[in-house]
């Protein structure tokens, strides 16, 4: 009699190794997930550094230097550099060339100078330096150049040039930082420094001339213009009043004139109602006398068998003589 094997496949043993195998690879996917969640779970800040947290997108915490933690995917990191940093006013830091439309002012006795600034400042407060506005340091200068203008005005050229420049520095100073204070975009003025004030080149100088003289030409012919206008106004007006006046005045003689007519019209009708036929010829003989004044009418009603001759005016005038 033959003896019957029956195998078993997979072994018991096999089993109880894939078993294991399969714990050992969870194992190590989880440890591996939790090694690549811590490396981005912490952050280091250096010094000179802040780092401002936002969770879901909205800044929450503003972190300083050292090694800090964050909840991966949700929070997210901004770094903002808090070293004193700066930027020139007037002039090209890298070619050191004079940028005019920065530099070149005026002063309160109308003079032209050109003054070069240095500006330095830092991060106040990184949350409202990253959103509260686009670009602050855009705005920053911006404000500063306004500022700085408005003080340089404000003094004489031999102040701006010479003894004046730390009094200028120090009210340009404090005028920018109630500026950002009242702007508050993250920034803090360090401070505000002079490096160069000496007059602006000959070519600008005689431009700003042809520019001055053509303002002053403007003003000038205004001030004719107003002149000429305020001389002729109330001349027109008076001449207005007089043609209105002669206008009335005529009005009233027409109306004057037009009643007389119609009350004297009325006057002969009546009489004609009474006597037309002789009405009608005493204005006929008016008429002809008005038409024709050197005539002289003489009125014969054809009776009688004498013989007249006319004008008789020639033969009296003759039998005179």
């Amino acid at each position: 009699m033959v003896e019957k094997r029956i195998y078993e496949f997979p072994s018991t043993d096999f089993r109880s190794f894939l078993k294991k195998f399969k714990n050992i690879m969870l194992a190590v996917i989880l440890l591996l997930a939790l090694f690549i969640l811590s490396l981005n779970s912490f952050y280091t800040i250096k010094e000179q550094e802040q780092a401002v947290v936002t969770t879901f997108g909205k800044a929450t915490a503003v972190s300083e230097a050292g090694l800090h933690f964050k909840i991966p995917f949700i929070q997210k990191i901004k770094k903002v550099d808090a070293t004193i940093k700066g930027f020139p006013i007037g002039y090209d830091e890298a070619t050191d060339k004079t940028i005019e439309a920065e530099s070149l002012m005026i002063t309160r006795d109308f003079n032209f100078v050109n003054v070069d600034f240095y500006l330095e400042y830092k991060v106040s407060d990184p949350i409202k330096y990253l959103y509260a506005s686009s670009d602050p340091e855009t705005i920053l200068k911006n404000m500063a150049q306004s500022n700085i203008r408005t003080i340089v005005g404000s003094y004489n050229v031999d102040s701006v040039l010479t003894d004046g420049k730390y009094e200028i520095q120090s009210k340009i100073k404090d005028s920018i930082v109630a500026n950002l204070l009242e702007h508050d975009i993250g920034l803090m003025l360090v401070n505000i420094t002079i490096q160069d004030s000496e007059p602006p080149t000959e070519q600008v100088m005689e431009a700003f001339k042809s520019v001055e003289t053509a303002k002053q030409g403007k003003e000038t012919a205004i001030n004719n213009a107003n002149k000429y206008r305020n001389e002729k106004l109330p001349q027109a007006k008076a001449e207005v009043d007089r043609i209105l006046q002669q206008a009335q005045s005529e009005k009233a003689k027409r109306i004057n004139e037009a009643e007389a007519a119609v009350a004297r019209f009325n006057e002969m009708y009546e009489e004609y109602i009474k006597n037309p036929y002789i009405t009608k010829e005493r204005m006929y003989y008016e008429a002809m006398e008005e038409i024709l004044p050197s005539l002289k009418v003489i009125i014969d009603n054809g009776e009688g068998d004498i013989n007249k001759l006319l004008p008789l005016d020639s033969l009296t005038e003759g039998g005179n003589e």
